[in-house]
C-alpha cells in the first residue's frame, strides 16, 4: 500500500473535501458534547477565502488538515482534523508542528487555539505539545472552551 505523505495548500475547489473530512473527524464528539462541534457546521467555501488550509495526503487520500488564521501578532489554529481511518499515526501532531513552522515564517511568536472542555483528550495532547491553558470561558451557551497558547522562540 502506498503510504507516501504529501502536503499542499487548500484551494477553493477543496471546500467539499474539507467539509467531508472535518465532519468525519468530529463525528465522534457529537455524543460527548451533545451537538455538532463548530467545525462540523462551518462554511468552508467562505473560510477558504480568509483562512489558510494545509491538506495532508497519505497515499493520495486526504487524511488530515489544519486551518490557521494569521491574527497579525499571533497565529490561530482554527481547526485540526484527522480522518478516523488515519488517527493514531501522529498526523495531528505533525500538523501542529507545521503550524509552528507557518507562525515562524510569518514572524509570529505565539500560537493560540481553543477546544471544547469536554474534549479532554485534545486538551491533554495540546499540553503534551507545549501549550498552556490560558483560560476557560463559556460560549456558545452551555458549552465551555479551553483557550490555550504556546510561545515560540524567536531567532
Amino acid at each position: 500500500m502506498d503510504e507516501t505523505v504529501e502536503m499542499r495548500r487548500g484551494r477553493a475547489e477543496d471546500a467539499g473535501a474539507i467539509r467531508e473530512l472535518t465532519r468525519e473527524a468530529y463525528a465522534r464528539w457529537v455524543p460527548l458534547v451533545g451537538r455538532e462541534p463548530m467545525p462540523m457546521v462551518a462554511d468552508y467555501d467562505e473560510a477558504l477565502k480568509h483562512h489558510r488550509f494545509d491538506l495532508l495526503y497519505v497515499g493520495g487520500v486526504l487524511a488530515a488538515l489544519i486551518e490557521t488564521v494569521d491574527e497579525g501578532d499571533q497565529l490561530l489554529i482554527e481547526n485540526v482534523a484527522v480522518s478516523p481511518r488515519f488517527q493514531g499515526r501522529g498526523l495531528g501532531s505533525q500538523l501542529m508542528g507545521h503550524a509552528e513552522t507557518i507562525a515562524c515564517a510569518l514572524g509570529r511568536t505565539r500560537l493560540r487555539l481553543y477546544t471544547n472542555k469536554a474534549m479532554t483528550g485534545n486538551v491533554a495532547l495540546y499540553q503534551k505539545l507545549g501549550y498552556r491553558v490560558d483560560r476557560e470561558a463559556e460560549g456558545p451557551p452551555g458549552f465551555f472552551r479551553v483557550h490555550m497558547s504556546k510561545a515560540l522562540l524567536t531567532p
